[in-house]
């Protein structure tokens, strides 16, 4: 009786699906890079999260940076994703929505460091005229990080050359060949070069002391987002997403540095577990605590967007459809609250 029913069940699968399981969609996720602000998203791909929570993801990732995965999902291409939150606030000049609906790293946790040969003095901000300056790529938020510090100061993107160079040790390579003189990169990028001792970081936004100095304000990094009307057709996929990420960022808080280090994969590492670890330790405090959304949190970004980006200047953003909250409240709530 039990192989019949199996295979009344089996026949059924084929035909439209057991208990509704092979309708539910698969959900494609883009990440911009292994960087430190992306962790969370690493832990829960890792660990199994997204299946525990019952959705089906197909994931992809882009080492070049941010902008590659806004670009795949403007295109269509990519249905959800994980990159950094001032993405939402340029896409609203072009008449797109893309919503924010959980919050990974509420810090950007980028730095500034430069090369032994370099000659660049942060107390003296127009020696930096010449450098060339590596960054995740073209677009991404290490980009705007060094356009933003040189509005500020006076000089002109012309008077320095902006290198893409990825991120990781790909960047950390760049740097030690002489290939650039500067780096705008994150963790674990950052602790490997000072533990390797190819540079030293002269600007440091790992800190909310160090993010109010570079930024004027904490400056929201790594969120999950998507199209408006995405979400408003797949609630319940991103309801357990969030589901996903939240338990992904409690592990974060519960854990130490060499547990997180052993849940994310290989690749993660940069081949350095130990210099990984560091970095965790350094950039633990970046991490969001409940991966909700603020109503000040948008402030700061668009004041670095619109500083050097005219189309964000004369456009009237509205920071209120930049995130939404509804998902976290929901999936807190089924969960019992959140830590």
């Amino acid at each position: 009786m039990r192989h019949f029913l199996w295979a009344i069940c089996a026949f059924g699968l084929a035909l439209a699906g057991c208990s509704g399981s092979s309708d539910e969609p698969v959900v494609r996720m883009s990440v911009a890079s292994y960087n430190m602000p992306n962790l969370p998203f690493f832990i829960a791909d890792s660990k199994g999260y997204f299946e525990e929570a019952g959705v089906k993801v197909r994931t992809e990732n882009f080492a070049q940076g941010g902008s590659k995965v806004l670009q795949a999902l403007v295109s269509g291409s990519t249905d959800v994703a994980v990159g950094f939150y001032d993405h939402t606030i340029q896409m609203q000049t072009k008449n797109k929505d893309v919503v924010a609906f959980v919050m990974l790293a509420s810090n950007s946790g980028l730095v500034l460091a430069a090369g032994k040969n370099s000659k660049f003095d942060p107390a003296r901000p127009e020696t930096i005229r010449g450098s060339k300056v590596g960054i995740t790529a073209p677009g991404s938020s290490s980009d705007f990080f060094i356009r933003y510090y040189l509005q500020r100061n006076g000089i002109s993107a012309n008077d320095i050359s902006l290198i893409g160079v990825g991120s990781g040790a790909a960047a950390v390579a760049a740097l030690e060949q002489g290939n650039i003189d500067l780096l705008v990169n994150y963790d674990p990028a950052a602790t490997m070069l000072e533990a390797r001792k190819i540079g030293r970081i002269l600007i440091d936004a790992r800190s909310e002391g160090g993010a109010q100095a570079v930024y004027g304000g904490v400056y929201p990094a790594s969120v999950l987002y998507a199209q408006r009307d995405f979400i408003a057709k797949h609630p319940e996929q991103i309801e357990k997403i969030t589901r996903a990420m939240l338990k992904a960022l409690t592990f974060i808080q519960d854990n130490d540095p060499q547990a997180i280090a052993g849940a994310v994969p290989p690749e993660y590492l940069a081949g350095d577990r130990k210099t990984y670890e560091l970095a965790i330790q350094k950039a633990k405090a970046i991490f969001s605590k409940d991966g909700r959304f603020h109503p000040d949190d948008g402030k700061a970004p668009l004041a670095v967007l619109s500083a050097f980006n005219p189309d964000v200047r004369k456009t009237r953003i509205d920071l209120a459809r930049t995130y939404t909250n509804e998902f976290v409240d929901r999936a807190s709530a089924a969960s019992g609250g959140a830590k």
